[in-house]
């Protein structure tokens, strides 16, 4: 992310932030404002999570889908949450895009930058 821009974030699963109350038009505009490139991939992942409450199988739903996507990837949008409540627990199924915040126009000059960026072990 442009450094520059003071988003409102809280942790949300390992190591992803959930940025507060902002859609993925907004978000595009100001990073597009800042020079950079907010890149829209049809690739969707859905991950259900179960729960006592409807905000704990959501946010286990949310973590599952953000370990599906690929460690190149370094957003997402949310799409929807669907929840499904019984006597004694909750079942939710969350739906995300994956996207790409980069400084490049392609995405695969991105991933190489990446790839360079890995030290040698």
């Amino acid at each position: 992310m442009p450094a520059h821009l003071d988003l409102g974030q809280q942790p949300c699963a390992d190591n992803w932030m959930l940025l507060d109350e902002i859609g993925a038009p907004v978000l595009d505009t100001m990073i597009r404002h800042a020079g950079w490139h907010f890149v829209y991939l049809q690739e969707s992942y859905s991950r259900s999570g179960v729960g006592r409450s409807r905000d704990t199988a959501t946010l286990r739903a949310l973590a599952h889908a953000l370990k599906g996507l690929d460690m190149r990837f370094n957003a997402a949008e949310l799409e929807s949450v669907q929840v499904s409540s019984y006597p004694l627990f909750h079942i939710a199924k969350v739906t995300l895009y994956a996207r790409h915040i980069q400084q490049h126009t392609s995405l695969e000059m991105a991933i190489e930058d990446d790839a360079r960026a890995v030290p040698a072990r």
